[in-house]
This record gives C-alpha cells, structure tokens and sequence, in this order.
C-alpha cells in the first residue's frame, strides 16, 4: 500500500469551495472536542468513541435542523462524518499513550478535511484531474496513474491545495543492487556534508533554511510595524498584515519543499544501489540542546531522513540497521580497532596512536559502522526473500546470504 499526493489546481470559485469545506471540518472536529470536555463522564459512563457516537447524532439531529446552521446543510455530508472519526482516533491515541490529548482546532492552521465515496471505489482515468467524491472533479498539475480509491484527503499549506489517497497496491521496483556487501552511514554537517559513507562517497548539504535566513530575517524585519492583531485587547489583524503572513507561509514553504526534495532523491538513490546499510542512532534531543549546533541539526531532518530510508529499503528489498548509539564508531581505529580515550568534536582527522593511521574522522566512523558487530544492532529494518528451494537470495542476481541459526528470532524478524 502507498500514497500519491498531488497539487490541485484551482480558480477562485474552486478555492472558495475548499476553504469552506476546511472551515465545516474544523467547526464539526471543535464542536464535538467541545461537547466532549462539557461532559460529566461520571454521569455518562462509557468509552471515548461511544460518546463521540452519541455528540454525532445530536449534530445530525438537532444542530444541523437549527436555521442558524442552515450553512452546515450546504457542506458535504462525508466532511463532518470522518471529522468526528478522526476526532476518536485521536483519543484512542490518547489512552494508548501514542499522543497528547486532542485540543481545538486554530483558524490559522488551514489543516485538512476528508472525503470519502459511499458507494465504492472511484476510477481516477489517468488524467491531470482527480474525482472527488461529492465534491466534482478538479484540476491538478500533475497527472495522475491510472488507479481506484475510496478516501480523499485535501489539505492547504501557504495558500495551495493538496489531494491525498492511498492505493490498496503494492509498489514493487526492480530489486537490483550495486553494492550488497554492508555499508556505514555517518551523518555529520561539517564543511558542507551531510553524511559519508564508508565506500568513500560523500553527500553535500545543500542547506535550505541556511540560504533563505538572511532574505526571512530581512522580510519580517521590514514588517515589524504592521497591525498584526491581539484579540485579547479586540484589535483586528489588517490586511496588509494577512497578505504579508500568505507571503511568509509560501516562503517557509519553499524552504520546506527544498528540503524534502533533497532528502527524498538521496533517500531514493540509496535504497537502489547499496543492499545493507547501517547507520548510527543519534540522541536528537540530547544534540540540539547545543546552542551552537541546534540551527543546522534542526535544519537537516535526521528522523526524516532515517523513516525515509527505512521505508524505501523495505520497498527495494534492502536492510537498514541502526548501530546501538554507544558504540564508538568515532574513537575506533578501522584498522587495528583501538579506541581512543578521548575524541573532540574540532579533530577532523583521526590519527591513531597503535598503527599510525591518520583517516578522515568521518570516514573512519562510516567503516566502523559497516563492521560493527550483529550484538550492536539495536533495529533492523527490511526483508529477505526466499527461492522455492528454501535458499536465502539477495537479489536478483542470485547471491547467496548465510543465515546464522544462532541469531535471535527477535533479530531475524525484518518487519
């Protein structure tokens, strides 16, 4: 199963018809949040979603027949119906312990509505338009496969509109691979890089928010003075202030689809050439508590970047492991596996003291990682796929893998 999101393409009488439908989503999701909080639960026992059920029904009922919601009759049906769905799956959520509590919807936040057929699956006729379902048929910028879905999410973000839907297919690429032996993947932002691989690549940053902060910062100093608004003290925001935040939002959006272009090529031509990579586990949180490294370790999206490429190694049949995060990668010689006492952060070049070896420290640490022992591997994700004749094959080449029996069945377990 995979997603295909696309940009819409839309007039003004289209945009108002979303933006409205975005408003009815976000009034049904607070109004019921709302009704929810109001309730005494000692009173009216039960779980989340049966109450949820219940504040449906008195919206369908009562709210809805009021003359002044006559308004709400005019949005479609399935905007109000998958609100209150979503708004009891955020509160299973919740009790799982998996999210914080659900809060209100804000106006500013745009946010998304879903739309969804009643009567089965919709054919998309690979056109650059997309159905949806007791909306009509729109635009969109990019043509879109020949496919059936049920479900339509439409999202706007700095004044464009997006339609999201998932497929009840399987995205299956050839799975050939360049380099099968294991790899190591250390991630650093020195001197323009991203990350060094222990074959010896390295890949540069291009540094988004980096190049934009200097225009960003002179754009919102040269708007300081607008009426930005405080509804505290009843002063309205002006309009030159909304257009100035429309201008704002497209900027960080730039920045932002900059960003994930580059980490969904990189994520992309990694997963096709190389069939076992493993990588370090870093404490995020632990590193941008650094003052004078959080801006650029925010910037470059190490989650992201680790979620994208676990998912597109699983799709390419390869294996990604993430090494245990106090295994010394940094101080060990990759030659004669000494490890140093101690290793600043401003030493670039490892020189060892047992066998004289001076290596880059980055590439030193990606070779450590490819060697690293199967007790350091703390996740691994990916597959392996078998022959009718019970023989483990790597690839499509027909390279055989030995599987060690003595590994837990915790550890063999690719997801």
């Amino acid at each position: 199963m995979y997603a295909i999101k696309v940009e819409l393409k839309l007039n003004n009488r289209e945009k108002t018809l979303m933006n409205k439908h975005l408003g009815f989503s976000r009034f049904c999701y607070n109004y019921a949040l709302s009704i929810y909080n109001q309730l005494n639960h000692k009173e009216y026992p039960g779980g989340s979603s049966k109450k949820i059920d219940l504040i449906r029904k008195i919206f369908n009922n009562l709210t809805k027949k009021n003359p002044d919601f006559d308004w709400a009759n005019q949005m479609s049906s399935r905007v109000y119906q998958n609100a209150f769905r979503n708004l009891k799956t955020a509160f299973t959520k919740f009790w799982k312990g998996e999210a914080k509590r659900p809060i209100y919807k804000k106006k500013k936040h745009p946010g998304s509505f879903t739309v969804d057929s009643s009567n089965g699956v919709i054919l998309q006729l690979n056109r650059k338009q997309v159905k949806l379902p007791t909306l009509g048929t729109f635009r969109t910028f990019e043509a879109i496969p020949k496919c059936v879905a049920q479900t339509y999410t439409v999202s706007k973000k700095a004044n464009r509109y997006y339609v999201a839907f998932h497929l009840n297919a399987e995205l299956v690429p050839p799975i050939q691979h360049e380099v099968l032996e294991p790899v190591g993947l250390d991630i650093n932002l020195t001197l323009g890089k991203y990350c060094v691989l222990s074959d010896g690549t390295q890949i540069t940053y291009p540094k988004p928010l980096k190049t934009a902060i200097t225009k960003l910062r002179k754009f919102q100093y040269h708007n300081r003075n607008k009426q930005f608004g405080n509804r505290k003290k009843g002063i309205k925001t002006s309009a030159n202030a909304l257009r100035y935040f429309q201008k704002l939002a497209r900027m960080h959006q730039q920045v932002a689809a900059r960003r994930l272009d580059f980490l969904q090529k990189l994520t992309t031509d990694l997963a096709c050439k190389y069939k076992h990579i493993k990588l370090e586990t870093l404490n995020i949180k632990g590193m941008l508590a650094n003052h004078k490294l959080a801006f650029h370790i925010a910037d470059a999206s190490f989650y992201k970047f680790k979620t994208l490429l676990e998912h597109k190694a699983k799709t390419h049949g390869g294996i990604v492991e993430s090494v245990d995060m106090w295994y010394p990668s940094s101080k060990l010689c990759s030659k004669c596996l000494n490890k140093k006492d101690k290793l600043g952060l401003t030493e670039r070049t490892y020189d060892c003291n047992a066998c004289s070896l001076s290596i880059c420290r980055d590439l030193n640490s990606a070779i450590n990682l490819a060697q690293a022992p199967l007790e350091q591997t703390k996740t691994r994700v990916g597959s392996i796929r078998r022959n009718a004749c019970g023989q483990v094959v790597a690839d499509n080449l027909g390279l055989k893998q030995e599987v060690n029996t003595k590994v837990n069945t915790k550890m063999i377990n690719f997801g």
